[in-house]
């Protein structure tokens, strides 16, 4: 065959070696993990809503929230609500740190007691 003449139809053509992507596989693997997570999670949380007033008076609320994992209040935090299945306790300071008040489920603080950190389902 001349050199000068193209590539009969049906021949291989030499490639380069294509980069490795990690990008589908590694998605993949992420999107089976929160799956995984998600279907689990309810064995892993407090069932139930946690309800408290923020700044301005505004509630706020977090559903389902993580067992015994300390979650710091980003801002002003009071009249903690516990309406889930299990016990929490509230803190004065970040960190699960400084005078506590346990609450049983469906038990709440007085509307003025203030707290920075909260644990729920705490071991």
């Amino acid at each position: 065959m001349p050199k000068d003449s193209p590539t009969p139809k049906g021949s291989p053509m030499p490639r380069k070696a294509a980069p490795l992507r990690l990008r589908r596989p590694f998605a993949a693997v992420l999107g089976g993990l929160a799956l995984a997570l998600t279907t689990t999670g309810s064995a892993l949380a407090a069932d139930g809503t946690f309800v408290w007033i923020g700044p301005q008076g505004k509630a706020y609320a977090i559903d389902n929230p993580p067992d015994g994992k300390c979650l710091a209040m980003a801002q002003e935090a009071r009249g903690a609500r516990n309406r889930t299945k299990k016990p929490l306790v509230v803190y004065t300071k970040k960190r699960c740190a400084g005078s506590a008040l346990r609450l049983a489920p469906g038990r709440s603080a007085p509307a003025n007691a203030r707290f920075a950190s909260v644990v729920f389902n705490p071991r």
